[in-house]
């Protein structure tokens, strides 16, 4: 024994106990391994004294990890297998470390320095693709909802355009077929009695168009039209129907001729006559007298049930009896409202183009009786015309002026 030991007794028990304390105690560690060294001057513990001075690498640094690392780690690849350290109180002697401990102990601290810094590094080079990517998040989450109210109000521009032109390509149309197709659905509104009348009108109304075969087409629409509405007498009636009948010099017997006949198809249609007032017959006459007259065939006619009167030459009637006629063409306060009333009013030109508007045609008729009623000698009082009267009775004579071309083939004396 004592030879295999160097010599040396075998320590006692407050020995052990001194060398069973953890060599991870900084210090104390190290003091009491220099102790151990000095104690045992074995083969190598001159020079393990010699070559670590300060104390050993296991109270310097930690214990190298061994078997705690997982398979994928990157250091498992860098440290040799360690054979696994025996307990203290398992030999005599406490194992001094190795040159390979060494090593493997300057691998990890190596290892481990270089993995933090190339972590370190990525970390400083992922930083600002992160501020990048997060600001181009934001950015894109702010913008998402401009350009989703964009294209909204832009959906909603593009829809109120189709909507628009689907709404115009079936109105169109309709509203062609319905007028188009007016005159028979009112017909099919109208009692049996209104619908006779009509019939009738539009009987006559086609022969005269046969006759009087140079007239514009305006004329017959226009009258036709005028004249129906107060054909019906489910109808509420507002106010009369006033024409005014319009012709050169050369057409004068036309101008009397038509007047009187659409009259008569006015009156035929619905069993009654026509009351006929001649302006040539009344012009010598105070102006007094003519409005009696003319006012006492207008209201003894119409109410005797008569609908349509019909007063030729109006220019030639005294300019103060014209104001009669406020009392039966008013628009709101017309004495009969159910009736018509054709006026005609011959120019003293020899004829007029038929180039000219119905527009041009009503101006012409206004500026001539403007110049026949109205005169710089006239005397301004209530049996005379002035403008301001003439003004009134103008608008309400004037609903629809239309002119009379001449026809050829009219007998001279009377009209067919």
């Amino acid at each position: 024994m004592v030879g295999d030991s160097g010599g040396q007794a075998p320590p006692d028990a407050t020995e052990l106990k001194r060398r069973r304390k953890s060599p991870r105690l900084s210090g104390a560690g190290g003091a009491a391994q220099a102790e151990e060294a000095e104690a045992e001057p074995g083969p190598g513990g001159a020079a393990a004294a010699n070559e670590h001075p300060f104390g050993s690498p296991d109270s310097l640094t930690r214990p190298p990890i061994r078997a705690c690392r997982s398979a994928g780690s990157p250091l498992t690849s860098f440290l040799p297998e360690q054979p696994k350290k025996e307990k203290a109180y398992d030999s005599e002697e406490p194992k001094k470390p190795t040159g390979r401990q060494l090593d493997s102990d300057t691998l990890l601290k190596e290892s481990k320095a270089d993995f933090i810094e190339r972590r370190k590094e990525h970390r400083s080079s992922a930083s600002p693709n992160r501020i990048k990517s997060r600001d181009w998040l934001l950015t894109g989450k702010q913008s998402q909802p401009l350009a989703k109210s964009g294209g909204g109000l832009q959906s909603v521009f593009h829809k109120g355009w189709i909507l628009l032109l689907v709404i115009l390509l079936i109105a169109i149309p309709l509203l062609w077929v319905l007028w188009s197709g007016l005159p028979r659905f009112l017909d099919a509104t109208l009692s049996s009695r209104d619908i006779q009348i009509l019939q009738a009108f539009r009987a006559q109304m086609r022969k005269l168009k046969n006759t009087y075969q140079s007239q514009d087409p305006n004329l017959w629409k226009r009258t036709n039209i005028f004249l129906e509405k107060h054909l019906s007498a489910s109808h509420l009636h507002l106010e009369p129907a006033v024409l005014l009948f319009t012709a050169g010099q050369e057409a004068e017997k036309a101008l009397k001729c038509l007047s009187n006949e659409i009259a008569d198809a006015f009156a035929f249609s619905q069993n009654a006559t026509a009351i006929k007032i001649n302006g040539a017959d009344k012009a010598i006459l105070d102006s007094d007298i003519v409005k009696q007259e003319v006012d006492d065939e207008l209201s003894s006619g119409f109410k005797g049930g008569k609908k349509v009167a019909v007063v030729h030459r109006f220019e030639l009637l005294p300019a103060g009896s014209t104001l009669i006629f406020y009392k039966y063409c008013d628009h709101e306060n017309a004495a009969f409202k159910d009736v018509a009333l054709l006026l005609t009013v011959l120019l003293d030109e020899q004829s007029l183009r038929k180039s000219l508007t119905l527009q041009e045609v009503e101006e012409k008729v206004r500026d001539f009786l403007w110049a026949k009623f109205t005169s710089s000698d006239a005397p301004r009082s209530y049996k005379k015309m002035d403008t301001d009267k003439l003004s009134g009775l103008w608008s309400r004579i004037s609903h629809l002026v239309l002119p009379v071309w001449p026809e050829k083939g009219l007998p001279v004396e009377g009209c067919t």
